[in-house]
């Protein structure tokens, strides 16, 4: 069965890929963004994202998310699967990059219209 893919997808994917970064392949470029796929079937507009910023795999960090370690509740309660898509032509970033990036992200998917935005701090 085919996972199901929200409508506002295509967008959200749209405006990651405008967002530009500098020192990708560089020289101690050693952190990621990620992006989770959330879904809440208690809310109107079930499905959303959410944006983090690890020195870690981002497949690891996902799993720490969803065992309870260092855990967005977000991630934790609602994390589905990453959406590499939506972040893996940004990758591998230096940190300050990626503190600047994370944020810039997350508004970007909001500006694109997916109705709930989790992180991104």
């Amino acid at each position: 069965m085919p996972l199901f893919v929200p409508d506002w997808m295509p967008m959200a994917e749209r405006a990651a890929r405008q967002l530009r970064v500098t020192t990708t392949g560089t020289s101690g470029a050693r952190h990621a963004l990620y992006v989770v796929l959330l879904k809440d079937t208690r809310r109107i507009g079930r499905w959303g994202l959410y944006v983090g910023e690890t020195s870690l795999d981002p497949d690891l960090r996902f799993d720490q998310h969803k065992t309870g370690y260092k855990a967005s509740r977000y991630v934790n309660r609602f994390g589905v699967r990453l959406l590499p898509p939506l972040f893996e032509h940004l990758n591998p970033l230096r940190r300050w990059e990626a503190v600047e990036l994370e944020p810039a992200l997350a508004e970007a998917f909001r500006h694109a219209g997916v109705p709930w935005v989790e992180g991104g701090h």
